[in-house]
Order: structure tokens, then sequence, then C-alpha cells
């Protein structure tokens, strides 16, 4: 059996405030044609779907699109929530869509049933866990200790029954402990949200999703196959990919990738205004239409930076500069400590930071009198 593993597609997606709306229609289309060539028994897609709970109307359309294209295909296509979808909102006409061959899991309810699919071997179990917390776990096995992200799955594993002399395959939404983040996923603090792998034991494949780095974790069968577009800079030097994964009989597991090419690449440059503004510098240059990261070694701010440098690179997102002032920059202290200072020292520090050296008399005095008037309008 062949099966296709997607994850994170975050549709809806805003990058430093940059929709992405094009890019994943692009990218979708990209998987609809390996789909076609691969011609998969079915599509396993580990949540965070949308990129929020209460999602655009675009991205509702987009979604609803792709779907269709999935379900003319005649493909089995299996669908979970994750931590940034609405489980009940996305399992919406859920029901409904079965006979269509869209499964999307519904909103747990203590139980865990298996989408069951076969081929020449048998049998393959297919059970869609969406994103759970503890918290969401406990009220359904009241005698069971469950404290952390490891028993609640574990407790929702066991009352599933598996069997285990059947192949199995979990699609879920969690932080497995040993997987490498990167800054675009949301993360608790102290890793109190790491499930251990131990719990999947009873599966011959896990399809998982929400760490955005395709990898695996503890064996080669369970896997993060990343999102399918980079969604931070932090992801400049992934490669992302759709992970195909071929079950012959019990116990045979085949993994392989193809790789996906986005509509514009994502790419980080450095160097002074006045370099990367020469045309040898950037005429024929690949990069020039990614989304770009720049950062400008200039000690001084250039006027008009951001501006000037979108002409030669229209796809510019982000503007940084790391020269003697931002190195030197300080450290920001806590919000407590901010609070029990008064406005304008705050103001003067921030001002030193930004700037290099302290505000001059004038500029206190101009500084004091402004802050007055705005405690004034707030009484």
């Amino acid at each position: 059996m062949k099966l296709i593993h997607l994850s994170d597609l975050h549709l809806g997606k805003r990058v430093n405030e940059c929709s992405m709306l094009e890019d994943q229609q692009y990218i979708l289309g990209e998987i609809l044609r390996i789909i076609d060539s691969e011609a998969p028994d079915a599509v396993l897609i580990a949540g965070d779907v949308y990129d929020k709970s209460v999602p655009s109307a675009e991205a509702v359309t987009l979604l609803d699109d792709f779907l269709v294209q999935l379900a003319s295909r005649r493909v089995q296509t299996c669908l979970i929530s994750g931590n940034h979808d609405s489980a009940e909102r996305l399992s919406f006409g859920g029901r409904l869509m079965d006979a269509a061959g869209i499964h999307i899991a519904p909103v747990y309810d203590g139980s865990l049933a298996p989408l069951t699919l076969s081929d020449e071997h048998g049998p393959v179990d297919i059970y869609l866990l969406p994103f759970l917390k503890p918290v969401q776990v406990r009220r359904f096995f009241p005698d069971e200790d469950i404290e952390s992200y490891t028993d609640a799955m574990a407790a929702v594993l066991r009352a599933a029954n598996v069997d285990t002399a059947r192949r199995n395959v979990l699609v879920a939404h969690q932080f497995v402990t040993g997987a490498v983040p990167c800054e675009s996923e949301e993360l608790s603090v102290g890793g109190t949200d790491n499930v251990a792998v131990c719990v999947f034991d009873d599966f011959d494949y896990v399809a998982l999703g929400h760490i955005h780095g395709p990898q695996k974790v503890g064996r080669e069968t369970v896997r993060y196959c990343g999102t399918p577009l980079k969604y931070s800079f932090s992801e400049v030097s992934h490669k992302k990919s759709v992970t195909v994964v071929e079950m012959g009989e019990k116990g045979s597991v085949g993994i392989r990738t193809v790789p996906l090419v986005p509509r514009r690449d994502m790419s980080e440059v450095r160097g002074t205004y006045n370099t990367l503004m020469l045309r040898e510098n950037y005429e024929g240059k690949p990069f020039r239409n990614d989304y770009l990261h720049i950062t400008l070694t200039d000690e001084e701010d250039i006027p008009n930076a951001v501006s000037n440098l979108r002409v030669v690179y229209p796809n510019l997102m982000r503007l940084d500069y790391d020269n003697a002032r931002t190195r030197a920059g300080g450290i920001i202290e806590g919000a407590d400590r901010a609070e029990q200072k008064p406005p304008l020292t705050l103001f003067g520090e921030f001002y030193e930071s930004q700037n290099g050296m302290p505000m001059s008399e004038e500029q206190q005095a101009f500084a004091d009198k402004l802050i007055a008037s705005i405690w004034e309008e707030e009484k």
C-alpha cells in the first residue's frame, strides 16, 4: 500500500506580513502532480491544515479546492486537526465527506476507531488522532494518572486496542521527544509538551505533524514530513519534500521523499547597502526574486533602505542591521522590572539602545512634555 504523508499546510499563513496564499496554491498544485505520478492509495495530512483556528475565507476556499481535486482522483484522504486548527471547525461535515473518500478526524470523544483500507497483503488500519492536550484526555480516563503529554497519548492509544498482528498507521500532531524544532513552531517552555516515542511502538508507521523540518524520530518509521513551504527564515536550509511510504507485508515499510520546488524560495543575504545595490552583485543571481532577509552591515542606518532595496529585491521581507550599535544593544529587561521605572527613564534607555548615545537635555524635555500630555489624555 502506498501512502503520501503531508502536514502543516498552514493555509492562510502570513510571513512577515506577506500573504503566502499564492505560494500555497502553487505548491498544492505541485503536490497534486506528485500524487498523479505516484498514484497513492491514501494521502495523510497530519494537522495544522490552517494557520489559524478561525481561517480566512481565502484559506477555506483553497482547502476546499484541494480536497475536491483529491476526491476527483478517488484517492482516500485522511486529515487531522493540529494545534493551529479548530477541531470542531475542521471536522464540520466530516461524516458527509466520508462517502467522497475524505476522512476528517472528529473531535476526540474518548474513542479512536481506525479507517481500514486493504491491499494484496490484507488490511491496513489507519488511526486519526487530532492534536490533544492532557486536560482534554483526563475526563475520559478518570481512573488514570494523566499528568504529561506522554501519559495522555499512552492512555488514548491503550484504549484504542490496536491489533498488533495487523499493519497499523497512526496520523498524529504532537512534539515527540528527540525531534529538532525551529523558530516557526509553537512549543511549550521546558519541553512540557513532549511525547515519548515509545508510546507509538504498536504502529508500523507514524505520520507526524507539528515540526517543520523533515526528520525521523527514534526509528525510521516515526517521521515528520515537514512543511511543504518555508514559513520562517529559520527554515532557509530545509529541503522541502513529500514523503512517500510503501507498505508491503507486516514489517516491511519503505520510505522515500520527492522534492518540492516552490514558486519562490526563501534566502538570506548580508553585506553593506552599496555592495548589495551593485548591479554585478544582483543581476542574474537566482536569489534576487526570492523572499529575502537582508542584513545590512553599514554602521549608519540607510535612509529609505527598505523601499530602495525593494527596487532591486522586490520580495524583501525583513531588514536587519548588524553593526557595532546593534551588537552593543544590551539586554532587554523583564516586564516586571520595567514596570518599576518611570516612562521617561524607559524611553531614554530605549533611545540609547537604538542610537548608541543618550538623549540630549532638549530631547529629554520634549519627551517629558509629550509623556505628560499622553498621561493627561488618559485620565
